[in-house]
């Protein structure tokens, strides 16, 4: 539900021309400030040699932060949410690859299942699109940016603890986020007044869902159970352009409701799919 609340911020923010080199350079300082109070949980510091871990794993993060808002601002919430539930299939998936677990026959009719979903999250019956290709495409590098990222949280986060792990990959999250400087289209100054609390906002939602979801990963580690409750953001965020989109400036549900329809199916069989994986 949180991220549902910061995506739709986010993306009021995108209407008001903030831009995505600037809404993710914002989002992820943002995001690195959040992370720090985990410091107080303590841990172990590793030697030097090992600091390439969290270094990596923000550099996913980071992908994922930029695919997701890609997503958000030129497409909509309500078909970039669901999308990103494949990470949970994708999840899956590495956890076989690179944590060796071995793979379940429900997999396969799950990635089938969400197939579908993808495909009725498309359908627009003549509704104007909005750059559906590059949400779905954005959305979906997004979901495996984040899956990987998950399970190298699991991987190697026990050992450093997660009041070190997770703050130190925030630093390279947030050292990396300068690379975005060069993109802007204009100066942060020229980001307009009233897009400021849309935008601090939208980042500060996502960054509180962040720390809740991965310092679970880091301290507990059950990647694939804890992404299938966290997908059915998928659902909640075709309730939340339904019913309350408009406080946030959101048209989307002015597509009618045939269209809205079909992604409420969407969402629903995409959650079918992530239950499956449960199975």
């Amino acid at each position: 539900m949180i991220y549902v609340v910061g995506a739709l911020l986010l993306k009021r923010s995108a209407n008001l021309g903030v831009g995505v080199w600037r809404t993710a350079f914002i989002s992820n300082l943002v995001a690195a400030l959040v992370f720090q109070p985990l410091l107080l949980l303590g841990g172990n510091w590793q030697p030097l040699a090992d600091y390439w871990q969290p270094a990596l794993v923000g550099l996913l993060f980071l992908a994922g932060q930029l695919l997701t808002i890609l997503s958000l601002s030129k497409g909509d919430v309500s078909v970039a949410t669901p999308v990103l539930g494949l990470k949970i299939i994708l999840v899956a998936i590495f956890v076989t690859v690179v944590l060796g677990q071995p793979p379940r026959g429900t997999l396969w009719l799950a990635a089938g299942l969400s197939t579908a979903a993808i495909a009725l999250l498309n359908f627009s019956q003549g509704a104007r699109h909005h750059h559906v290709g590059v949400t779905v495409l954005s959305a979906g590098g997004a979901a495996a940016s984040f899956a990987l990222f998950d399970v190298l949280v699991q991987k190697w986060g026990p050992a450093w603890g997660p009041g070190r792990f997770l703050p130190v990959m925030l630093w390279f999250v947030a050292l990396y986020a300068f690379a975005f400087v060069p993109m802007f289209s204009h100066p942060l100054r020229e980001i307009p007044r009233a897009a400021w609390p849309w935008l601090l906002g939208g980042g500060g939602f996502v960054a509180l869902q962040s720390v809740l979801f991965v310092w679970y990963l880091a301290r507990h580690g059950n990647a694939t159970a804890a992404n299938v409750v966290y997908s059915s953001r998928g659902l909640w965020s075709v309730a939340a352009v339904w019913l309350v989109g408009h406080w946030f400036h959101n048209l989307e549900r002015d597509q009618g409701g045939s269209v809205m329809r079909w992604r409420l199916a969407g969402a629903v069989l995409m959650m079918a799919a992530i239950a499956l994986v449960l199975l």
